[in-house]
C-alpha cells in the first residue's frame, strides 16, 4: 500500500498551529503525523488523497503564519525505523504507565509497561488526546468490565485496559494498517481478551459495553455518538477525545440528545477528554 507524504513547514513555527493542521487533515483522510522542529509530516493512503481538498484545507487554516509544503508518493517502508529516527521516545504517563518501543534502551520503570511499535498508527502516548485517555484509564475500575476502544490506532488504550483487568475488550479501526499493527502490539505485550475488528460503528450491532473509549475526531464522534449510546449499558461510561475545548458545547449537546450526561472534562494544550454517563 503506497502513501502520500506531505512535508509541511510553518513560519514562524508554532506548535499549536501544527496541531490544528493535523486535526484538519485528519478530517479529510490523513491518518498519521510526525511533528518536527519546522512543522510536521503528514501521511495519507494514496487512493484517499484529494489534492484539491488538501490545498483548500491548508488555504483555510485561520492563522497568518506562512505555510509551505511538498508532496511525494512513498512505498510501504519500515515505519519503526522512521519513528526511531524522527520522533518516538519513551514516555511516562501518570507516574504509572511507561510506553516505549521494542528498540528502546534505558526504559523508565513503571507499574504498567507497554511496548508499542507504531508503524503508521496513531497512539504512542505523546499526543495530548492519547495521554489524556491513558490518564483516565489509570483511574477507572475496569475489573471484569466489557470495553470498546473505538478508533484504536495502535491499541495502546486497549492493551492498558487489559492490563488493568478488563475481561472483554473490542478494538475497532477503519484502517487496515491500524488493525494489523494492533495485533502486533497485542502480541508484543502478551495482552489477553482483546478482539480486533476492521470497520466502523456499523460493527457494533448486537454488542454491549460497560465502558467505551473513543479517541477519534469531532465529526466522527458527532456522527457515531448515537451508536455508542445505543450499545452502552445503563450507567455505562463513554469517554471521548480528539477535539478542542471550544468543541465541548456541540459534543455535549449531541450527548444530551442520546441520553448521555457530561460528568466532566480535562484539558491539555486545548485538547480535551470528556466523560459522559448513560442515564
Amino acid at each position: 500500500m503506497n502513501y502520500i507524504e506531505i512535508s509541511i513547514s510553518i513560519t514562524p513555527f508554532e506548535e499549536y498551529i501544527a496541531d490544528v493542521i493535523a486535526a484538519e487533515l485528519g478530517e479529510i483522510g490523513f491518518d498519521s503525523f510526525v511533528p518536527n522542529e519546522r512543522g510536521l509530516v503528514a501521511y495519507v493512503q494514496e487512493e484517499k488523497f484529494d489534492k484539491r481538498l488538501f490545498e483548500e484545507t491548508i488555504k483555510n487554516i485561520p492563522f497568518g503564519n506562512n505555510i509551505e509544503y511538498s508532496i511525494k508518493s512513498i512505498p510501504q517502508k519500515n515505519w519503526n525505523e522512521e519513528w526511531e529516527k524522527n520522533f518516538f521516545q519513551p514516555i511516562v504517563i501518570g507516574n504509572e504507565c511507561v510506553i516505549h518501543s521494542s528498540f528502546h534502551k534505558d526504559i523508565p520503570q513503571a507499574k504498567y509497561d507497554i511496548v508499542i511499535d507504531p508503524k503508521m498508527s496513531f497512539g504512542t502516548g505523546h499526543h495530548e488526546t492519547t495521554s489524556l485517555m491513558i490518564e483516565e484509564i489509570l483511574k477507572m475500575d475496569l475489573h471484569d468490565k466489557k470495553v470498546l476502544d473505538m478508533g484504536c490506532g495502535t491499541s495502546v488504550l486497549a492493551i492498558l485496559a487489559s492490563m488493568r483487568g478488563a475481561k472483554d475488550i473490542t478494538a475497532i479501526d477503519i484502517d487496515p494498517w491500524c488493525t494489523e499493527n494492533s495485533q502486533e502490539n497485542i502480541e508484543l505485550n502478551n495482552a489477553t481478551g482483546i478482539k480486533i475488528m476492521l470497520g466502523g460503528a456499523e460493527l457494533l450491532q448486537g454488542m454491549s459495553f460497560d465502558i467505551i473509549i473513543a479517541n477519534i475526531n469531532r465529526n466522527i464522534l458527532l456522527a457515531d455518538m448515537s451508536q455508542y449510546a445505543k450499545y452502552l449499558t445503563n450507567n455505562g461510561e463513554l469517554y471521548m477525545s480528539g477535539f478542542y475545548k471550544e468543541d465541548i458545547p456541540v459534543i455535549e449537546a449531541e450527548a444530551n440528545k442520546n441520553g448521555l450526561k457530561l460528568e466532566y472534562f480535562r484539558e491539555k494544550n486545548n485538547w480535551v477528554v470528556v466523560k459522559t454517563i448513560k442515564r
